[in-house]
């Protein structure tokens, strides 16, 4: 999955500052870029719940826990009763459990051979983990071990997930790691995978005097994907089970989940085309699989959509999340798969669960109804009924709820808001204000200000979201040049209307030090980034990049006419996704663009992975023109302005090969810009260039837009 660069070389403006009352000054270089204390103050952070009547506070002063009656606001120092601490982890390629701070104890002995993800059952009696492309247990009392399967290669992977998997649908947080304990502990549920057709990647690896490759299954769009069965076996030892699919059909399986009983596995099927998604309900004996859910759209269904099963308590029911209806809702569903319910609906979006309510049916849930540019608390219950905003005001919320459903806790901003925190109750009134970020010396200082608004897409249909952050001392009489920071992917908005942190990033965003130097600073959002729903979005399929700058270019227009904005000083900046924009900007979009930075791009969609890149655009195959009209490379003779591009040349993600073929053809074409590769980096750079990469962006502002010499406080 293309990914926004999340390394940061600074953190916000946190810590109240010194300035004399009544007079106002600029923020210091540090000030400016959060290195030292300015406009906002540390705040006690309220990390969740103890009881129903209790909830726990960090105080910021003395870093001591704390817990709260919610009524009294009595505050007692809280120290957490002593759990036995259970750690597993891998040492010199051995496994080992570790109980508090007793010595850590073997159970391993195969030093050669490295395990991965060791994994404790529930009952914490075996560690499940895998070896060379087989899956194993081991004994933690006895430490001995049990080989389920034995056919694993250097293409065959048994519990270890392909590339793509791990990339695109199992997500890298697992760590490739592809089998699940059952909740019983006597049964695993894994995957197998066969990458005998994918084709093999290399990436040149620099190192000592000759180098090395680094090999990698990738398929890259529309070619082969790995083949994957579901498997599973008795922790005893037995033979494996195979859920009855078939291997050879082109397919994807998404992260099973074991009922509650562990008598049956949930497995997500969906089709090569990624518009048909399956529930299963699999026998993890016999391996025989009943279907249970059946959702198709005519664009495309996310397999690696977040929340999209919850099973309740009872063991009856579990609650679906699907953007069926062009909105992302919640449904109330029994085991067999039948529709009880829609519990949400209409043309607004929910995004997270916050909290369930078995006993009173009732679910409390965060959404983006007010604004899509916020979100909020809500209640409903469970037959749809009776839904009602808990949260208050203009604001973006964060809420943790109490156990019993009656209090929560929430931290709320807006672009012009710093963070505040408040303790409210079910019924939506606020019982008290707990924290407040805003300095004392807030008003002390010069600062740009910051505003949320929207502008009207080219076709009169969307109102496009848009943050802008305005020079300190802003004179409407005067021009100034524009940066404008984005991302773009699908349904990946990055416009939120909440306080935002001064900060040095490697792909743009907001600073106030820029605000000082007269530079106004851009974030927008366009109609398929998800402010719209799913049916906004769908508006992508098949043609990547194209409504993207459409609605980008009506916001430079926008910009452009006003009299403030420099009409030949417009810079668009972004990372991955947001370089492939840039890009594309830069060519095909370069009569409103001027300049623009672009991290790590997508140059070409062929050259990306296949789950990824079908999913929006199908296979080259079936969407020729799609493909060669998203493609960067089918515009570079409509190149002009500046261009600096930038890439890790490790990257496994983005391969370089990407930044490779786009310098080809503007080299070919005998046009200026600028690039740089980062050595040892993949898709975001190595610690160790951050410092150069953030210079060196200050040195594109200030020759391009500032037109005067990078000060010394850069050097």
């Amino acid at each position: 999955m293309i990914k926004t660069f999340g390394s940061f070389l600074a953190l916000g403006l946190l810590i109240a500052g010194q300035s004399t009352h009544g007079q106002t000054r600029d923020l210091s270089f540090e000030e400016a870029w959060g290195y030292k204390s300015s406009i906002t103050k540390p705040i006690n952070n309220y990390p969740g719940w103890l009881d129903n009547l209790h909830y726990l506070e960090v105080d910021a002063s003395d870093k001591n826990t704390y817990k709260v009656n919610v009524k009294t606001a009595k505050r007692e120092l809280y120290v957490a009763p002593q759990v036995e601490d259970v750690r597993v982890f891998v040492q010199d390629n051995d496994i080992y459990i570790k109980y508090g701070q007793q010595a850590a104890k073997r159970v391993t002995h195969s030093p050669d051979l490295a395990e991965q993800n060791p994994t404790l059952s529930p009952d914490k009696k075996h560690i499940a983990f895998t070896r060379k492309g087989n899956l194993y247990s081991v004994s933690v009392d006895k430490g001995s071990e049990i080989q389920y399967t034995n056919d694993g290669t250097d293409v065959i992977y048994n519990g270890w997930s392909s590339w793509v998997y791990y990339e695109e649908i199992l997500g890298r947080s697992t760590n490739y790691k592809a089998f699940w304990w059952s909740p019983d502990s006597k049964q695993l549920a894994f995957m197998r995978f066969d990458d005998s057709k994918v084709p093999m990647f290399p990436i040149y690896v620099s190192k000592g005097q000759n180098g090395y490759l680094e090999e990698t299954r990738y398929p890259k769009a529309g070619e082969h994907n790995p083949e994957v069965k579901i498997g599973f076996v008795q922790v005893a030892g037995s033979p494996v089970v195979w859920a009855a699919f078939n291997e050879k059909e082109d397919q994807y399986f998404g992260e099973p989940y074991w009922s509650f009983d562990s008598r049956s596995v949930m497995v997500q099927w969906m089709n090569r085309d990624q518009n048909n998604l399956k529930f299963y309900a699999v026998n993890p004996i016999s391996g025989i699989k009943t279907e249970i859910y059946n959702e198709v759209q005519p664009s495309w269904i996310n397999l690696d959509h977040e929340e999209r099963i919850t099973y309740l308590g009872d063991n009856k029911h579990y609650i679906l999340k699907s953007d069926k209806t062009g909105w992302a809702h919640y449904y109330l569903y029994t085991l067999d798969g039948k529709l009880l319910n829609p519990i949400t609906q209409g043309d607004w979006q929910v995004t997270n669960l916050a909290r369930i309510d078995e006993h009173n049916k009732v679910l409390y849930f965060m959404a983006r109804k007010e604004n899509s540019a916020t979100k909020d608390l809500y209640r409903v219950d469970f037959s749809g009924k009776n839904l009602k905003r808990l949260t208050f005001g203009p604001y973006n919320h964060e809420v943790k709820v109490s156990p019993d459903g009656k209090y929560f806790i929430t931290n709320y901003s807006n672009v012009n808001t710093p963070n505040k925190v408040a303790l409210i109750d079910n019924t939506g009134k606020r019982l008290r204000e707990l924290a407040d970020s805003k300095a004392e010396q807030y008003q002390d200082f010069n600062m740009g200000k910051s505003e949320f608004l929207t502008i009207k897409s080219d076709d009169g249909k969307y109102d496009l979201p848009v943050i802008i952050t305005y020079p300190v001392n802003f004179d409407p009489a005067k021009e100034y040049p524009v940066v404008m920071s984005i991302y773009g992917g699908p349904d990946a908005g990055s416009v939120w209307n909440k306080w935002k942190s001064s900060y040095a990033s490697p792909y743009g965003g907001v600073s106030q030090y820029w605000a000082k130097e007269g530079i106004i600073q851009v974030e927008c959002d366009h109609r398929a980034s998800g402010h719209f729903g799913k049916q906004g979005v769908a508006l992508m399929h098949r043609n990547l990049g194209h409504w993207e700058l459409v609605d980008y270019t009506t916001v430079a227009k926008w910009l452009k006419a006003k009299p403030w904005v420099s009409k030949h000083k417009l810079l668009i900046t972004g990372h991955s996704y947001g370089g492939y924009m840039t890009c594309l900007a830069l060519t095909k979009g370069a009569d409103t663009f001027d300049f623009g930075i672009a991290g790590a791009p997508v140059t070409s969609w062929e050259l990306y992975d296949t789950h990824y890149t079908e999913r929006w655009m199908d296979t080259p195959q079936d969407n020729p023109e799609g493909y060669k009209n998203g493609s960067i490379l089918s515009y570079v003779n409509q190149y002009k302005g500046g261009l600096r591009i930038m890439h890790g040349d490790l990257d496994d993600n983005v391969h370089m090969q990407n930044t490779i073929q786009l310098i080809d053809a503007l080299t070919d074409r005998n046009v200026p810009f600028e690039l740089m590769i980062y050595p040892g980096s993949r898709h975001g750079w190595n610690r160790s260039k951050l410092a150069y990469d953030f210079r060196e962006r200050a040195r594109f502002y200030y020759q391009f837009l500032l037109e005067k010499p990078l000060p010394s406080d850069f050097k």
